[in-house]
């Protein structure tokens, strides 16, 4: 069971980091993000070895890093755009099987 918190209201420029915890400890975990009418879109993962791999250049402003002992992922967003507007999902896969978790959304508005 993965639980999200960390979204809220931010104006462009700003700042937000969202947190997930795991009720066990997964091999990777990393977050999504949907828009209404569009498809989920990976952002970032972690491996529990700490090998972050992200999507596109939003590495250029976003940063994931994880708690293996507390079984927690946390995405640190900077420089926010509106068009990062979305819901963000944590999700997590177990190593075998290769099971996929997903967290309840928390809303990311970014306001111009």
């Amino acid at each position: 069971q993965l639980q999200a918190s960390g979204g809220g209201l931010v104006q462009a420029g700003g700042s937000l980091r969202l947190s997930c915890t795991a009720s066990a400890s997964l091999y990777i975990m990393g977050w999504s993000r949907q828009t209404p009418g569009k498809q989920r879109d990976l952002v970032a993962t972690i491996t529990s070895g700490g090998i972050a791999n992200y999507v596109d250049s939003l590495s250029d402003r976003f940063t994931i890093s994880r708690d293996n002992r507390k079984n927690t992922v946390s995405l640190q967003m900077n420089s926010l755009k509106p068009e990062d507007t979305a819901v963000y999902y944590c999700l997590a896969r177990a190593r075998s099987p290769p099971t996929y978790y997903w967290g309840q959304g928390t809303q990311v508005t970014v306001s111009s």
